[in-house]
């Protein structure tokens, strides 16, 4: 499945009536003091490691085609509620990630109309919207005459914050044997050969993390490498593909019964909220349009525990769908992709308007990267991660991990039944 449209926010709003048990909240602006996160819903005793969290910052500012903005942050997480001794309370989650780059911006983007120079606030205005950000949109939206109000705000940034919501819901989904990955398969014209069947995720993770271009064949890391030295020198940028693979996923995450509750959608809506994301498949994605429904689905034969999939008595020979069917998951590995567009700061701006006068003139250029496809991949692994474990607590429930863990026991032995 693919899907294309505007953005649907990554914590969907809950259908009328229902809420939904996991539920975060980012805020912060790019140059600002910091960026904040809350996670509302986490079972208490989930083990939470700060360093496994500031692993996955620290992946995300990772990779070649980076700007100079990387070269002055240094990514790490303070927990300040909902955290005790390593442990989960139950209660909200605070989380914030510091911005060091606040400094060069103090008088410019203070709360208070004593913390801003007038001055320095009007060399630093904005006039000049890009083509393919949100500046144009975004000022015409709010009634705003400076495009930072916009592209503040706008800007990726704020996924380092996602980014670490994600790994405390990934230190969940860990706790009950889930697993998720993301990763690249195509940087601009460079694609990766898909990655061998029954490749452990294990492996895969190995092969991704010694890629700084987080793509698990060696060789396409070296033409990723070429592709955006080229593109560099054209003073241009780059996007690409981005796959996320989550193993363990139990029979029954979603539901068909409502339009809102369908795993695919949720996941779809998740991915499309990232900056610059245009497109989204699940398993074989547009390639299902062309082919004949034989070549399509997957056909059901007897499992066994420990056959590559989720504990169950079916297996699928082939994991065309992704691991979902009819919104629900089935019991294989999901399989997600995103495509990312390239940047749209060109150090070659684009023809545009000043605001201010109406009259012709090229883009406006803020310090960017050439391409932020590996950080994509971080965030995307974040969403998924964040997704599964709000499916997951709908699913089973518990205020605690002990409680989840039994009612996942539970149900487990009923599906080993069937």
């Amino acid at each position: 499945m693919t899907v294309h449209g505007p953005r649907v926010a990554a914590a969907a709003a809950p259908r009328e009536g229902a809420a939904r048990i996991l539920r975060y909240l980012t805020a912060g602006e790019s140059h600002g003091p910091m960026l904040l996160g809350i996670l509302e819903g986490m079972p208490a005793g989930v083990p939470l490691r700060q360093a496994y969290v500031d692993g996955r910052l620290h992946r995300r500012q990772a990779g070649p085609g980076r700007g100079g903005r990387q070269k002055i942050e240094r990514d790490t997480v303070e927990i300040v509620a909902g955290v005790r001794a390593g442990e989960t309370l139950g209660s909200p989650i605070g989380l914030i990630v510091r911005n060091r780059d606040w400094a060069n911006w103090q008088g410019v983007l203070g709360p208070a109309p004593e913390d801003v120079d007038p001055e320095r606030a009007a060399a630093k205005a904005l006039h000049r919207p890009r083509p393919g950000h949100a500046d144009l949109a975004g000022a015409i939206k709010y009634d705003r005459t400076d495009l930072r109000d916009v592209l503040e705000r706008a800007s990726a940034r704020e996924t380092a914050a996602r980014v670490a919501v994600g790994a405390i819901c990934a230190e969940l989904l860990l706790a009950v044997g889930v697993r998720v990955l993301g990763y690249v398969t195509a940087l601009g014209p460079v694609q990766a050969p898909p990655v061998p069947p029954d490749t452990g995720l294990d492996v895969l993770e190995q092969a991704v993390d010694a890629s700084d271009c987080r793509c698990w064949d060696p060789d396409t890391t070296a033409a990723m490498h070429g592709a955006i030295r080229e593109a560099t020198l054209a003073k241009d940028t780059l996007g690409g593909l981005i796959e996320v693979q989550a193993v363990g996923v139990p029979i029954g995450l979603g539901s068909f019964a409502a339009s809102d509750r369908r795993l695919d959608g949720r996941l779809a809506g998740a991915l499309m909220s990232i900056q610059a994301i245009k497109a989204v498949e699940v398993g074989i994605g547009l390639a299902a349009a062309r082919l004949r429904g034989s070549q399509v689905h997957d056909e059901i034969v007897p499992g066994e525990p420990g056959d590559g999939a989720a504990p169950s008595r079916y297996r699928r020979p082939t994991n065309r769908a992704g691991g979902l069917e009819a919104g629900v998951s089935n019991g294989e590995p999901l399989l997600v992709r995103a495509a990312m567009k390239p940047i749209p700061t060109l150090l070659q701006p684009l023809r545009s308007v000043d605001m201010r006068t109406g009259e012709p003139i090229v883009a406006g250029y803020e310090r960017s990267d050439v391409t932020s496809v590996p950080a994509a991949s971080v965030v995307a692994e974040a969403v998924v991660a964040f997704v599964l474990a709000q499916a997951l607590l709908e699913k089973f429930g518990g205020d605690s991990l002990g409680e989840l863990r039994r009612n996942m026991e539970g149900y487990r032995a009923r599906v080993m039944s069937r």
